[in-house]
């Protein structure tokens, strides 16, 4: 019972659209509408404005440390943690709230990563700042990011269901980043 509990609730707090509800409550702007109609940090920096991109990676990160969290109060095992993290980030990508179309994922994943690999976030986060400032892509950045964590994971001989986590959290950032990837090709993406 306490592991669908977890799945639920995790799911549930991630699905929380805090770039819809911050963007609209503060700014009166829904993020839908604008830009790439995400509601995710870097479209609410590039539709409002600094402040508002800063506060919803903030709080979308928030939302995967309180998704592991979770794991670690109702079943407190690694495996729950990294369950109450996946959910977590599942529910920010693909919210109940807005009809399964949700962000991609990269600043929950990224809470996650921090709760459960410390050292390898600021490796990840430092790669990801670098790399959007050299390119000005920030699906570069990310996608590259995403891919690297189960590689430094394996590399710092993290715990094995930690490996699984992360990589299975690259496949769904990768895979969510399908029409950014489509554009990048054509030339079409656009810079931050």
């Amino acid at each position: 019972m306490n592991w669908a509990a977890l799945v639920i609730a995790a799911y549930l707090l991630g699905s929380i659209p805090t770039g819809l509800i911050f963007g609209k409550l503060i700014w009166k702007k829904d993020l839908r509408r604008f830009g790439s109609h995400n509601i995710g940090a870097t479209n609410a920096w590039r539709v409002i404005g600094k402040k508002a991109g800063l506060l919803i990676f903030i709080l979308d990160f928030i939302k995967g440390q309180l998704g592991v969290l979770l794991g670690m109060c109702l079943l407190a095992s690694p495996g729950a943690m990294v369950v109450g993290g996946l959910f977590a980030m599942l529910g920010h990508m693909f919210p109940i709230f807005l009809g399964f179309k949700g962000g991609k994922g990269v600043a929950t994943g990224l809470g996650v990563i921090s709760a459960l690999m410390p050292k390898i976030t600021l490796i990840v986060f430092i790669v990801w700042l670098v790399l959007t400032l050299l390119t000005r892509y920030v699906s570069v950045a990310s996608i590259v990011a995403a891919v690297l964590t189960p590689i430094l994971a394996a590399a710092f001989k993290e715990p094995t269901i930690y490996f699984l986590f992360a990589l299975i959290a690259a496949v769904c950032i990768v895979l969510r980043h399908k029409e950014n990837i489509q554009r990048l090709k054509a030339g079409r993406e656009n810079k931050f």
